[in-house]
C-alpha cells in the first residue's frame, strides 16, 4: 500500500486495502492517509470511525493524520472526539500533542490551544512554534511575544516558521525595535537564505513604515517568489508610494513573474492613490493580456470610483484580504469624494476595525451610521457587536444587540461568542437559552465554542420554559 501511495496510485491502494482479509492499525492508517492526501476528507473521516468501530487501537500516526484533517476542515466535533481518544488510550507524544494544539488554534479556540499546550509534559521547537503561530494568526500579538520569550528562556532556538510568525506579529504590533533585534541576531546566526523568512522581514519593515529598510532587504535577497514581490509592492502602496509600487510591478512583469490577485489589487490601489488613470488602464490591459484570473475586488479597483457600489466593493475586498488599514483609508477617500456609505460599506469597514481592534475608528463609524437608516440594518448591527466585542467593550456590544429591531443567526453568534471569548460564560449561556427560546437553533459551532471555553457550565438540551424566561 505504501509503495502504491508513493507513486500516487490511490486506486491500487484501495484495491489492496479492500482485498485484505485482516487489517491492522498500519493498514488502516495508510488508507486514511491516502484519502487525506488526495482530498477525500469525508472518506478519511468515515474510515477512521470504521476503524474504531471494529476495535482498531489507533496509533500516534493515525491520530496526527486525522487531527490534521480536522484542522483543515475545521471539524470541531470530530477533533474533540479524537482528543478524548488520545487521552483515554494514553497515546500522547510531542507530535500528537502539537497536532492537538494546532487543531484548536485552527478552529479559533485559543484558550483550548493554550490549555492543551500547558498540559504537555515537554515542549520542542515545533510545539512552541505551533502556539506562537496560533497567537499570531488570531491577533494575540502580546501573547505571541510572551510565548516567544518563554521559548528562548527554555534555551530552544527558533526555526524559520517561528521567526516568520514573530515577524508577522512585529509588523501588526508596529514593534520595530524587536523586529530589528530579530533581524540582527537571529538571521545572522541561524537563518540566512529562507525566502519565506526574508519575505516576512520585508513585510515587517513595510508595516512599520520603514520602507527604505524593507527595500534593502528585498534587494539583498538571492531568491524571490511571487509573495516576495507582492509584499514589497503592497508595502509601497500601503505607504502611499504609488510610483515606486508601479515601477516594481513593471520590473516584475519584465522578469515574467506570476502576479496573483493580491498583487493586482495592491498595484491598482497604488494607481488610485496617485490618481494615475492611464497607468491603471495599462495594468488592466496587462491583466487581460496575461489572462490573470480576476475577482470582484480586482474588478472594483478598475472602476472610476464614482458610486457607492464600486467603493464598497473595494473596501470589502481590502477587508477580505486582511488589508484592514487600506480598507479604512479607502473609506476616507470615498468620504472625501462626497460619496455616502451604505449599509454594506459600514459593515465592511466595521469588520476592518474589528480586525485591527481599532475602537476609536469603530466608534466614529457607529456615530456616523447612527445618523442614517443603515444602523437598523441587521448586518451593520452584527458588525458593530463583533467590533465592540473584539475590542473588549462588551457593554457597548450588548447595548447594540438589545437595540436592534431584528436579529439573525450572525447577530446572536457575534454576541454569544463575544461573551464566551472574554470569559463571561454565564452571560453566553443565558443568551444561548434566550436564542433558542426565540425559535433560533443553536448551531454546533456556537455550542462547542461556549462549552469548550466555559468547561464548568452545562448545557441542558431541554430546559424548562421557566428557565428560558429567567435567562432572558
Amino acid at each position: 500500500m505504501s509503495a502504491y501511495l508513493r507513486y500516487g496510485r490511490l486506486d491500487e491502494v484501495r484495491k489492496v486495502f479492500d482485498e485484505m482479509t485482516e487489517r491492522n492499525v498500519v493498514s488502516w492508517t495508510t488508507m486514511i492517509n491516502a484519502c487525506v492526501r488526495f482530498g477525500l476528507d469525508i472518506e478519511a473521516s468515515r474510515l477512521f470511525l470504521d476503524a474504531l468501530r471494529v476495535g482498531v487501537r489507533a496509533n500516534c500516526k493515525t491520530y496526527v493524520c486525522i487531527l490534521n484533517l480536522c484542522s483543515r476542515r475545521l471539524d470541531f466535533q470530530l477533533g474533540k472526539q479524537v482528543h478524548a481518544c488520545v487521552i483515554k488510550n494514553e497515546r500522547r507524544n510531542l507530535i500528537v500533542e502539537s497536532a492537538i494544539v494546532h487543531f484548536y488554534a485552527q478552529c479559533g479556540m485559543l484558550d483550548s490551544a493554550f490549555c492543551a499546550f500547558d498540559q504537555m509534559n515537554e515542549h520542542d521547537v515545533v510545539s512552541w512554534t505551533t502556539i506562537i503561530t496560533a497567537c499570531s494568526q488570531l491577533g494575540h500579538g502580546k501573547d505571541a511575544f510572551s510565548m516567544f520569550g518563554r521559548m528562548l528562556r527554555d534555551e530552544l532556538l527558533p526555526n524559520e516558521h517561528t521567526v516568520c510568525s514573530i515577524l508577522n506579529v512585529c509588523g501588526e504590533e508596529k514593534a520595530l525595535k524587536f523586529g530589528r533585534q530579530l533581524h540582527c541576531i537571529t538571521f545572522k546566526r541561524m537563518i540566512k537564505n529562507d525566502v519565506f523568512v526574508w519575505t516576512s522581514l520585508v513585510d515587517m519593515y513595510a508595516k512599520c513604515g520603514e520602507i527604505v529598510d524593507s527595500r534593502k532587504v528585498f534587494d539583498s535577497m538571492k531568491n524571490r517568489n511571487t509573495v516576495t514581490w507582492t509584499t514589497m509592492i503592497a508595502g509601497y502602496a500601503r505607504n502611499w508610494l504609488g510610483e515606486e509600487a508601479i515601477n516594481l510591478f513593471r520590473e516584475m512583469k519584465r522578469r515574467n513573474i506570476f502576479a496573483n490577485n493580491l498583487t493586482i489589487v495592491s498595484i491598482l490601489l497604488a494607481c488610485g492613490s496617485i490618481k494615475k488613470l492611464e497607468l491603471g488602464r495599462e495594468v488592466h490591459a496587462q491583466i487581460l493580456k496575461k489572462s490573470i484570473q480576476t475577482n470582484v475586488h480586482i474588478g472594483s479597483t478598475l472602476m472610476p470610483f464614482r458610486d457607492v457600489v464600486s467603493w464598497t466593493a473595494l473596501i470589502s475586498g481590502c477587508a477580505h484580504l486582511g488589508l484592514g488599514t487600506e480598507a479604512l483609508e479607502r473609506l476616507k477617500d470615498m468620504l472625501d469624494e462626497g460619496v455616502e456609505p451604505n449599509a454594506f460599506t459600514y459593515s465592511s469597514a466595521l469588520k476592518a476595525c474589528a480586525k485591527l481592534e481599532d475602537l476609536l475608528q469603530g466608534k466614529l463609524l457607529h456615530s456616523s451610521a447612527n445618523k442614517t437608516p443603515a444602523l437598523s440594518n441587521v448586518f451593520v448591527g452584527s458588525a458593530l457587536i463583533h467590533m465592540y466585542a473584539k475590542c473588549g467593550y462588551l457593554a457597548e456590544a450588548s447595548q447594540v444587540f438589545d437595540s436592534m429591531p431584528q436579529r439573525n443567526l450572525v447577530t446572536w453568534k457575534a454576541m454569544i461568542m463575544g461573551y464566551a471569548r472574554k470569559g463571561h460564560c454565564r452571560e453566553a449561556l443565558k443568551l444561548m437559552y434566550r436564542m433558542r427560546a426565540e425559535g433560533i437553533e443553536v448551531d454546533d459551532y456556537v455550542l462547542s465554542t461556549v462549552l469548550t471555553t466555559c468547561g464548568d457550565l452545562e448545557w441542558d438540551n431541554e430546559p424548562s420554559s421557566e428557565y428560558c424566561l429567567q435567562s432572558s
